[in-house]
Protein backbone atom coordinates (compact mmCIF):
# COMPACT_ATOMS: atom_id res chain seq x y z
CA UNK A 1 0.00 0.00 0.00
CA UNK A 2 2.48 2.15 0.74
CA UNK A 3 3.84 1.96 -2.49
CA UNK A 4 0.85 2.58 -4.28
CA UNK A 5 0.34 6.43 -2.49
CA UNK A 6 3.60 7.23 -3.25
CA UNK A 7 3.42 6.85 -6.96
CA UNK A 8 -0.02 9.48 -6.90
CA UNK A 9 2.12 11.73 -8.41
CA UNK A 10 0.77 15.27 -9.13
CA UNK A 11 0.09 16.96 -12.32
CA UNK A 12 3.02 19.65 -12.00
CA UNK A 13 5.75 17.42 -10.77
CA UNK A 14 4.59 14.43 -13.83
CA UNK A 15 5.11 17.42 -16.59
CA UNK A 16 8.35 18.25 -14.76
CA UNK A 17 9.56 14.27 -14.83
CA UNK A 18 8.49 14.16 -18.35
CA UNK A 19 10.96 17.59 -19.03
CA UNK A 20 13.50 16.29 -17.59
CA UNK A 21 13.59 12.49 -19.58
CA UNK A 22 12.68 13.99 -22.74
CA UNK A 23 15.42 16.72 -22.67
CA UNK A 24 18.35 13.88 -22.52
CA UNK A 25 16.42 11.43 -24.65
CA UNK A 26 16.63 14.99 -26.87
CA UNK A 27 19.91 15.27 -26.86
CA UNK A 28 20.89 11.64 -27.30
CA UNK A 29 18.42 11.01 -30.52
CA UNK A 30 19.72 15.15 -32.36
CA UNK A 31 23.40 14.02 -32.35
CA UNK A 32 22.14 10.44 -34.44
CA UNK A 33 19.91 12.42 -36.60
CA UNK A 34 22.73 14.63 -37.55
CA UNK A 35 25.10 12.41 -38.45
CA UNK A 36 22.57 10.47 -40.68
CA UNK A 37 20.97 13.41 -41.97
CA UNK A 38 25.17 14.78 -42.69
CA UNK A 39 26.01 11.52 -43.98
CA UNK A 40 27.03 12.45 -47.04
CA UNK A 41 29.03 15.39 -46.11
CA UNK A 42 31.07 13.29 -43.38
CA UNK A 43 31.57 10.42 -46.29
CA UNK A 44 33.81 13.03 -47.77
CA UNK A 45 35.05 14.93 -44.99
CA UNK A 46 36.53 11.72 -42.84
CA UNK A 47 36.26 8.72 -45.40
CA UNK A 48 37.39 10.11 -48.89
CA UNK A 49 37.01 7.51 -51.74
CA UNK A 50 37.00 7.20 -55.24
CA UNK A 51 33.98 5.34 -54.97
CA UNK A 52 30.90 6.93 -53.61
CA UNK A 53 29.22 3.78 -52.10
CA UNK A 54 32.12 2.97 -50.11
CA UNK A 55 32.97 5.67 -48.58
CA UNK A 56 28.88 6.04 -47.93
CA UNK A 57 29.43 2.46 -46.28
CA UNK A 58 32.21 2.91 -44.43
CA UNK A 59 30.05 6.08 -42.64
CA UNK A 60 27.30 3.89 -41.94
CA UNK A 61 29.80 1.48 -40.65
CA UNK A 62 30.71 4.13 -38.11
CA UNK A 63 27.53 4.97 -37.29
CA UNK A 64 26.65 1.01 -36.87
CA UNK A 65 30.24 0.87 -34.79
CA UNK A 66 28.62 2.97 -31.86
CA UNK A 67 25.66 0.96 -31.43
CA UNK A 68 27.99 -2.02 -30.41
CA UNK A 69 28.92 0.27 -27.53
CA UNK A 70 25.28 0.47 -26.54
CA UNK A 71 25.28 -2.70 -24.66
CA UNK A 72 27.91 -2.06 -22.79
CA UNK A 73 26.55 1.04 -22.14
CA UNK A 74 23.07 0.07 -21.40
CA UNK A 75 25.31 -3.16 -18.80
CA UNK A 76 27.08 -0.23 -16.92
CA UNK A 77 24.27 2.10 -16.13
CA UNK A 78 21.66 -0.20 -15.79
CA UNK A 79 23.32 -1.92 -12.89
CA UNK A 80 24.61 1.91 -11.50
CA UNK A 81 20.63 2.63 -12.06
CA UNK A 82 19.81 0.04 -10.17
CA UNK A 83 22.15 0.17 -7.34
CA UNK A 84 22.01 3.65 -6.55
CA UNK A 85 19.00 5.24 -8.41
CA UNK A 86 17.28 6.36 -11.74
CA UNK A 87 17.89 10.51 -11.16
CA UNK A 88 21.91 10.36 -10.33
CA UNK A 89 22.48 7.84 -13.61
CA UNK A 90 20.76 9.91 -15.85
CA UNK A 91 22.23 13.16 -15.01
CA UNK A 92 25.92 11.39 -15.87
CA UNK A 93 24.40 9.57 -18.76
CA UNK A 94 23.16 13.28 -20.42
CA UNK A 95 26.50 14.96 -18.95
CA UNK A 96 28.80 12.31 -20.98
CA UNK A 97 26.39 12.27 -24.48
CA UNK A 98 26.16 16.06 -24.78
CA UNK A 99 30.20 16.06 -24.41
CA UNK A 100 31.03 13.67 -26.58
CA UNK A 101 28.73 15.04 -29.42
CA UNK A 102 30.17 18.65 -29.06
CA UNK A 103 33.75 17.15 -29.81
CA UNK A 104 32.48 16.18 -33.22
CA UNK A 105 31.73 19.57 -34.06
CA UNK A 106 34.90 20.68 -32.97
CA UNK A 107 36.88 17.66 -34.87
CA UNK A 108 39.58 18.35 -37.61
CA UNK A 109 38.61 16.35 -41.30
CA UNK A 110 41.08 14.00 -42.82
CA UNK A 111 42.32 16.82 -44.94
CA UNK A 112 43.81 18.31 -41.86
CA UNK A 113 44.91 15.58 -39.92
CA UNK A 114 44.71 12.43 -42.33
CA UNK A 115 43.47 9.35 -40.83
CA UNK A 116 43.68 10.47 -37.41
CA UNK A 117 40.29 12.36 -38.07
CA UNK A 118 37.95 9.11 -38.66
CA UNK A 119 39.57 7.20 -35.91
CA UNK A 120 39.22 9.83 -33.52
CA UNK A 121 35.26 10.44 -34.94
CA UNK A 122 34.92 6.56 -34.21
CA UNK A 123 36.32 6.77 -30.75
CA UNK A 124 34.09 9.51 -29.91
CA UNK A 125 30.90 7.66 -31.74
CA UNK A 126 32.09 5.22 -29.34
CA UNK A 127 31.65 7.01 -26.40
CA UNK A 128 28.39 8.28 -27.35
CA UNK A 129 27.03 4.78 -27.67
CA UNK A 130 28.20 4.25 -24.18
CA UNK A 131 26.30 6.56 -22.33
CA UNK A 132 23.66 6.08 -24.93
CA UNK A 133 23.34 2.67 -23.61
CA UNK A 134 21.90 4.09 -20.37
CA UNK A 135 19.85 7.00 -21.64
CA UNK A 136 16.29 5.66 -23.10
CA UNK A 137 15.55 2.80 -20.96
CA UNK A 138 16.29 4.63 -17.91
CA UNK A 139 14.44 7.73 -19.17
CA UNK A 140 11.35 5.31 -19.99
CA UNK A 141 11.42 3.99 -15.96
CA UNK A 142 11.88 7.17 -15.11
CA UNK A 143 8.51 8.79 -16.19
CA UNK A 144 6.78 4.96 -15.98
CA UNK A 145 7.53 4.65 -12.33
CA UNK A 146 5.67 8.53 -11.98
CA UNK A 147 2.96 7.81 -14.25
CA UNK A 148 -0.33 6.67 -13.04
CA UNK A 149 -0.86 2.46 -13.92
CA UNK A 150 -3.35 3.24 -16.74
CA UNK A 151 -2.40 5.97 -18.20
CA UNK A 152 1.50 4.71 -18.75
CA UNK A 153 1.53 4.59 -22.45
CA UNK A 154 -0.33 8.13 -23.07
CA UNK A 155 2.61 9.71 -20.28
CA UNK A 156 5.34 7.52 -21.67
CA UNK A 157 4.62 8.18 -25.18
CA UNK A 158 6.39 12.19 -24.75
CA UNK A 159 9.76 10.39 -24.53
CA UNK A 160 9.35 9.39 -28.27
CA UNK A 161 7.75 12.67 -28.42
CA UNK A 162 11.32 14.16 -27.83
CA UNK A 163 12.73 11.45 -30.11
CA UNK A 164 11.10 12.49 -33.16
CA UNK A 165 11.05 16.01 -32.53
CA UNK A 166 14.90 15.35 -32.20
CA UNK A 167 15.37 14.38 -35.49
CA UNK A 168 13.15 17.16 -37.22
CA UNK A 169 15.07 19.79 -35.51
CA UNK A 170 18.16 17.76 -36.45
CA UNK A 171 16.62 17.85 -40.10
CA UNK A 172 15.62 22.08 -39.54
CA UNK A 173 18.81 22.39 -38.43
CA UNK A 174 20.42 20.73 -41.80
CA UNK A 175 17.95 21.92 -44.28
CA UNK A 176 18.74 25.59 -42.96
CA UNK A 177 22.33 25.18 -43.45
CA UNK A 178 21.69 23.65 -46.92
CA UNK A 179 19.60 26.35 -48.04
CA UNK A 180 21.26 29.64 -46.58
CA UNK A 181 24.99 28.40 -46.84
CA UNK A 182 27.08 27.87 -50.44
CA UNK A 183 28.40 24.05 -50.77
CA UNK A 184 31.86 25.26 -49.76
CA UNK A 185 31.00 27.06 -46.37
CA UNK A 186 28.93 23.74 -45.32
CA UNK A 187 31.35 21.90 -46.19
CA UNK A 188 33.99 23.93 -44.54
CA UNK A 189 32.22 24.64 -41.17
CA UNK A 190 28.59 24.46 -41.70
CA UNK A 191 28.09 20.74 -40.71
CA UNK A 192 29.63 21.51 -37.26
CA UNK A 193 26.98 23.18 -36.12
CA UNK A 194 24.25 20.78 -35.09
CA UNK A 195 27.07 18.84 -33.59
CA UNK A 196 27.82 22.00 -31.26
CA UNK A 197 24.45 23.13 -30.28
CA UNK A 198 24.10 20.04 -27.75
CA UNK A 199 26.39 21.95 -25.34
CA UNK A 200 24.32 24.16 -23.91
CA UNK A 201 21.07 21.76 -24.39
CA UNK A 202 22.72 19.02 -22.11
CA UNK A 203 23.81 21.81 -19.77
CA UNK A 204 19.42 22.38 -19.33
CA UNK A 205 19.22 18.30 -19.33
CA UNK A 206 21.38 18.23 -16.47
CA UNK A 207 20.32 21.21 -14.16
CA UNK A 208 16.45 19.66 -15.00
CA UNK A 209 17.97 15.98 -13.49
CA UNK A 210 20.06 17.02 -11.00
CA UNK A 211 17.19 19.33 -9.17
CA UNK A 212 14.50 16.66 -9.34
CA UNK A 213 13.38 13.74 -7.04
CA UNK A 214 14.05 9.85 -7.33
CA UNK A 215 11.41 7.94 -8.42
CA UNK A 216 8.43 6.58 -5.83
CA UNK A 217 9.26 3.05 -6.93
CA UNK A 218 13.18 3.09 -6.20
CA UNK A 219 12.68 5.27 -3.16
CA UNK A 220 10.50 2.33 -2.30
CA UNK A 221 12.88 -0.29 -2.58
CA UNK A 222 15.55 1.79 -0.67
CA UNK A 223 12.73 2.33 2.26
CA UNK A 224 12.61 -1.58 2.08
CA UNK A 225 16.28 -2.43 2.00
CA UNK A 226 15.69 -4.24 -0.79
CA UNK A 227 17.96 -2.25 -3.68
CA UNK A 228 19.54 -5.37 -5.89
CA UNK A 229 23.07 -5.73 -4.76
CA UNK A 230 23.97 -7.83 -8.23
CA UNK A 231 21.73 -6.35 -10.60
CA UNK A 232 22.62 -8.05 -12.90
CA UNK A 233 22.91 -11.60 -11.97
CA UNK A 234 19.49 -11.07 -10.66
CA UNK A 235 18.27 -10.19 -13.71
CA UNK A 236 19.94 -12.59 -16.25
CA UNK A 237 19.06 -15.55 -13.37
CA UNK A 238 15.30 -14.34 -13.29
CA UNK A 239 14.32 -12.27 -16.78
CA UNK A 240 15.99 -14.20 -19.53
CA UNK A 241 13.51 -15.42 -21.31
CA UNK A 242 11.75 -11.83 -21.04
CA UNK A 243 14.58 -10.28 -22.14
CA UNK A 244 14.56 -12.83 -25.64
CA UNK A 245 10.65 -12.30 -26.19
CA UNK A 246 10.38 -8.15 -25.29
CA UNK A 247 14.18 -8.13 -27.56
CA UNK A 248 12.18 -9.89 -30.55
CA UNK A 249 9.52 -7.11 -30.86
CA UNK A 250 12.01 -4.31 -29.80
CA UNK A 251 14.00 -5.61 -33.26
CA UNK A 252 11.29 -3.91 -35.07
CA UNK A 253 10.77 -1.20 -33.15
CA UNK A 254 14.67 -0.35 -33.95
CA UNK A 255 14.55 -1.33 -37.89
CA UNK A 256 11.46 0.28 -38.39
CA UNK A 257 12.63 3.70 -36.40
CA UNK A 258 15.89 4.20 -38.33
CA UNK A 259 14.85 2.86 -41.57
CA UNK A 260 12.18 6.12 -41.06
CA UNK A 261 14.09 8.44 -39.19
CA UNK A 262 17.59 8.43 -40.67
CA UNK A 263 17.90 6.08 -43.89
CA UNK A 264 15.25 6.86 -45.48
CA UNK A 265 16.60 10.45 -46.55
CA UNK A 266 19.38 9.19 -47.66
CA UNK A 267 17.35 6.38 -49.91
CA UNK A 268 14.94 9.40 -51.49
CA UNK A 269 18.01 10.79 -52.74
CA UNK A 270 19.92 7.71 -53.99
CA UNK A 271 16.79 5.84 -55.04
CA UNK A 272 14.53 8.66 -55.72
CA UNK A 273 17.18 11.07 -57.08
CA UNK A 274 15.43 13.84 -54.82
CA UNK A 275 18.04 16.73 -54.11
CA UNK A 276 19.49 16.63 -50.21
CA UNK A 277 17.36 19.82 -49.31
CA UNK A 278 13.87 18.40 -50.72
CA UNK A 279 14.49 14.89 -49.29
CA UNK A 280 15.14 16.37 -45.97
CA UNK A 281 12.10 18.98 -46.10
CA UNK A 282 10.55 15.48 -46.46
CA UNK A 283 11.58 14.26 -43.39
CA UNK A 284 11.25 17.00 -41.39
CA UNK A 285 7.38 16.95 -42.37
CA UNK A 286 7.27 13.25 -41.10
CA UNK A 287 8.83 13.48 -38.53
CA UNK A 288 6.84 16.58 -36.81
CA UNK A 289 3.58 14.06 -37.87
CA UNK A 290 5.11 11.02 -36.02
CA UNK A 291 5.62 13.34 -33.01
CA UNK A 292 1.99 14.47 -33.01
CA UNK A 293 0.73 11.09 -33.57
CA UNK A 294 2.88 9.57 -30.32
CA UNK A 295 0.14 10.67 -27.89
CA UNK A 296 -3.20 9.16 -29.39
CA UNK A 297 -0.62 5.89 -29.94
CA UNK A 298 -0.52 5.72 -26.36
CA UNK A 299 -4.01 6.48 -26.01
CA UNK A 300 -4.68 3.81 -28.12
CA UNK A 301 -2.40 1.10 -26.51
CA UNK A 302 -3.58 2.10 -22.79
CA UNK A 303 -6.79 1.68 -24.14
CA UNK A 304 -6.91 -2.00 -26.11
CA UNK A 305 -3.79 -3.60 -24.66
CA UNK A 306 -0.25 -4.05 -24.88
CA UNK A 307 -0.80 -7.05 -27.18
CA UNK A 308 -3.12 -5.55 -29.42
CA UNK A 309 -1.02 -3.15 -30.03
CA UNK A 310 2.02 -5.56 -30.88
CA UNK A 311 -0.31 -7.06 -33.16
CA UNK A 312 -1.34 -3.76 -34.92
CA UNK A 313 2.17 -2.72 -35.06
CA UNK A 314 4.01 -5.42 -36.80
CA UNK A 315 0.49 -5.91 -39.20
CA UNK A 316 0.35 -2.27 -40.52
CA UNK A 317 4.40 -2.76 -40.98
CA UNK A 318 4.30 -5.88 -43.41
CA UNK A 319 0.97 -4.25 -45.20
CA UNK A 320 2.53 -0.33 -45.75
CA UNK A 321 6.57 -0.89 -45.80
CA UNK A 322 6.30 -2.23 -49.74
CA UNK A 323 4.87 0.72 -50.49
CA UNK A 324 5.81 3.48 -48.62
CA UNK A 325 9.69 1.94 -50.28
CA UNK A 326 8.04 1.99 -53.61
CA UNK A 327 6.65 5.88 -53.08
CA UNK A 328 10.07 7.09 -51.81
CA UNK A 329 11.57 5.76 -53.99
CA UNK A 330 9.57 7.57 -56.79
CA UNK A 331 11.38 10.65 -57.44
CA UNK A 332 8.08 12.21 -56.83
CA UNK A 333 7.58 14.97 -53.82
CA UNK A 334 4.22 14.41 -52.72
CA UNK A 335 4.47 10.11 -53.81
CA UNK A 336 7.49 10.49 -51.22
CA UNK A 337 5.48 12.34 -48.45
CA UNK A 338 2.99 9.83 -48.70
CA UNK A 339 5.71 7.12 -48.54
CA UNK A 340 7.62 8.73 -45.46
CA UNK A 341 4.43 8.69 -43.68
CA UNK A 342 3.49 4.95 -43.65
CA UNK A 343 6.61 4.30 -42.13
CA UNK A 344 5.96 7.23 -39.60
CA UNK A 345 2.87 5.17 -38.80
CA UNK A 346 4.60 1.92 -38.16
CA UNK A 347 7.36 3.65 -36.28
CA UNK A 348 5.52 5.43 -33.97
CA UNK A 349 2.94 2.61 -33.14
CA UNK A 350 5.83 0.21 -32.07
CA UNK A 351 8.06 3.11 -30.63
CA UNK A 352 5.07 4.10 -28.07
CA UNK A 353 4.19 0.69 -27.21
CA UNK A 354 8.12 0.03 -26.16
CA UNK A 355 8.26 2.92 -23.68
CA UNK A 356 5.88 1.01 -21.34
CA UNK A 357 7.38 -2.40 -22.32
CA UNK A 358 10.35 -1.93 -20.88
CA UNK A 359 9.18 -0.74 -17.16
CA UNK A 360 6.42 -3.30 -17.26
CA UNK A 361 7.71 -6.45 -18.38
CA UNK A 362 10.70 -6.06 -15.67
CA UNK A 363 10.45 -6.33 -11.64
CA UNK A 364 11.74 -2.45 -9.97
CA UNK A 365 14.60 -4.21 -8.35
CA UNK A 366 16.17 -5.02 -11.73
CA UNK A 367 14.00 -2.32 -14.39
CA UNK A 368 16.92 -0.38 -15.40
CA UNK A 369 19.00 -3.43 -16.04
CA UNK A 370 16.36 -5.27 -17.79
CA UNK A 371 15.13 -2.90 -20.01
CA UNK A 372 18.47 -1.71 -20.99
CA UNK A 373 20.16 -4.65 -21.92
CA UNK A 374 16.68 -5.75 -23.96
CA UNK A 375 16.78 -2.30 -25.64
CA UNK A 376 19.95 -1.74 -26.64
CA UNK A 377 20.92 -5.60 -27.63
CA UNK A 378 17.92 -5.03 -30.20
CA UNK A 379 19.19 -1.64 -31.14
CA UNK A 380 22.41 -2.43 -31.51
CA UNK A 381 21.59 -5.56 -33.73
CA UNK A 382 18.48 -3.89 -35.89
CA UNK A 383 18.82 -0.27 -35.53
CA UNK A 384 22.96 0.54 -35.60
CA UNK A 385 22.98 -1.57 -38.22
CA UNK A 386 19.66 -0.77 -40.70
CA UNK A 387 21.43 1.82 -42.76
CA UNK A 388 24.31 -0.46 -43.55
CA UNK A 389 22.38 -3.22 -44.49
CA UNK A 390 19.63 -1.12 -46.62
CA UNK A 391 22.85 0.20 -48.57
CA UNK A 392 24.40 -3.60 -48.60
CA UNK A 393 20.71 -5.26 -49.71
CA UNK A 394 20.14 -2.37 -52.69
CA UNK A 395 24.10 -2.81 -53.45
CA UNK A 396 24.75 -6.74 -53.84
CA UNK A 397 20.72 -7.50 -55.14
CA UNK A 398 20.11 -4.23 -57.24
CA UNK A 399 16.98 -3.90 -56.22
CA UNK A 400 16.06 -0.20 -54.57
CA UNK A 401 12.95 -2.29 -52.60
CA UNK A 402 14.86 -4.83 -51.06
CA UNK A 403 15.29 -2.99 -47.43
CA UNK A 404 11.04 -3.48 -47.08
CA UNK A 405 11.57 -7.04 -47.28
CA UNK A 406 14.27 -7.22 -44.53
CA UNK A 407 11.66 -5.17 -42.49
CA UNK A 408 8.84 -7.40 -43.31
CA UNK A 409 10.64 -10.37 -42.17
CA UNK A 410 12.06 -8.91 -38.70
CA UNK A 411 8.18 -7.65 -38.53
CA UNK A 412 7.20 -11.44 -38.72
CA UNK A 413 9.78 -12.26 -36.09
CA UNK A 414 8.50 -8.97 -33.49
CA UNK A 415 5.38 -10.06 -33.82
CA UNK A 416 5.90 -13.82 -32.06
CA UNK A 417 8.32 -12.95 -29.57
CA UNK A 418 5.98 -9.63 -28.27
CA UNK A 419 2.62 -11.88 -28.60
CA UNK A 420 4.36 -14.65 -25.84
CA UNK A 421 4.84 -12.28 -23.49
CA UNK A 422 1.79 -11.53 -20.98
CA UNK A 423 -0.18 -8.67 -21.38
CA UNK A 424 0.91 -5.97 -18.65
CA UNK A 425 -0.97 -2.85 -19.39
CA UNK A 426 -3.01 -3.08 -16.26
CA UNK A 427 -0.62 -4.17 -14.38
CA UNK A 428 0.67 -2.94 -11.32
CA UNK A 429 4.43 -2.30 -11.32
CA UNK A 430 5.58 -3.73 -8.41
CA UNK A 431 3.67 -6.96 -9.45
CA UNK A 432 6.10 -6.68 -12.73
CA UNK A 433 8.18 -9.81 -13.31
CA UNK A 434 9.60 -13.06 -14.81
CA UNK A 435 5.71 -14.06 -15.73
CA UNK A 436 5.11 -14.31 -19.33
CA UNK A 437 2.43 -15.69 -21.24
CA UNK A 438 1.61 -19.41 -20.76
CA UNK A 439 -1.56 -21.89 -21.66
CA UNK A 440 -4.08 -19.73 -20.09
CA UNK A 441 -2.59 -16.76 -22.15
CA UNK A 442 -3.32 -17.90 -25.37
CA UNK A 443 -6.76 -17.34 -26.04
CA UNK A 444 -5.76 -13.66 -24.95
CA UNK A 445 -2.97 -13.64 -27.82
CA UNK A 446 -5.59 -14.92 -30.22
CA UNK A 447 -7.79 -12.52 -29.51
CA UNK A 448 -5.60 -9.63 -29.29
CA UNK A 449 -4.60 -10.59 -33.32
CA UNK A 450 -8.41 -10.72 -34.21
CA UNK A 451 -8.75 -6.93 -33.04
CA UNK A 452 -6.40 -5.92 -35.49
CA UNK A 453 -7.26 -7.61 -38.68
Amino acid sequence: MAYQAAQTVDTKTLRRVIAAASIGNFVEWFDFAAYGFLATILTREFFPSGDPTVGLLKTFAVFAVAFAFRPLGGLFFGVVGDRIGRKRTLAFTILMMAGATTLIGLLPTYASIGYWAPLLLTIIRCVQGFSAGGEYAGACAYVMEHAPRRRRAFFGSFVPVSTFSSFACAAIVAYALESSLSPAAMVDWGWRVPFLIAAPVGLIGVYLRVNLHETPAFKALEGKHEVAHAPLMETLHSQSGNILKLGAFVSVTALSFYTFTTYFATYMQVAGHLSRGTSLLVTVLALFFAAALCPLAGLFSDLVGRRATIATTCIFIIASVYPAFSLGGSGNLSQSLLGVALLAVGAVLSGVVTAPLLSEVFATKTRYTGSAITYNLAYTIFGGTAPLVATWLISETGTKLSPAYYLIAVSIFAMIGGLSLRETSKTALEEAGPASAGKSDRAAVERAIKRTI
